[in-house]
């Protein structure tokens, strides 16, 4: 059987669903939280909040994949994923954002921070893209 941990890629953290954390959590690899976390996650990589995972912070990653509770702005430099069992309470930033049908979202999104920069400030209505959602997806 080979080692799952060969590669910097193939690495990967669990916090399991017993462990309660408080603090600065950083990371360099994926990681699965399916504990409590409380306090700021900054993060390389791909983070995913599980379906048993409950967080109280900030989020900052490359990738954020949301099946749990997440109390704090999410700040994701590809994408963030909502999956219908997650309940998020706080605003998302990132260029792409996909919310699930059945999910729970309270807060805002901006899509557009990176694009306003790259066009010196020109927006128009395809590049100013910000959304109040609050309560359930339909």
């Amino acid at each position: 059987m080979s080692n799952p941990y060969d590669s910097a890629t193939d690495r990967a953290s669990v916090l399991g669903p017993t462990l309660y954390f408080k603090g600065d959590l950083t990371a360099e690899e994926d990681l699965l939280i399916q504990g409590r976390v409380e306090g700021s996650i900054t993060h390389t990589q791909r983070l995913t909040v599980g379906a048993q995972g409950t967080v109280k912070a900030n989020i900052r990653a490359q990738l954020i994949i949301v099946e749990g509770t997440v109390d704090g702005d999410l700040h994701a430099e590809k994408s963030v994923f909502v999956k219908e069992t997650a309940k998020v309470c706080g605003n998302i930033f990132a260029p792409i954002v996909s919310i699930v049908e059945g999910a729970n979202f309270s807060g805002s999104i901006d899509m557009d921070g990176k694009k306003a920069a790259q066009q010196g400030g020109r927006q128009d209505a395809a590049a100013a893209r910000a959304v109040k959602i609050s309560g359930g997806v339909a």
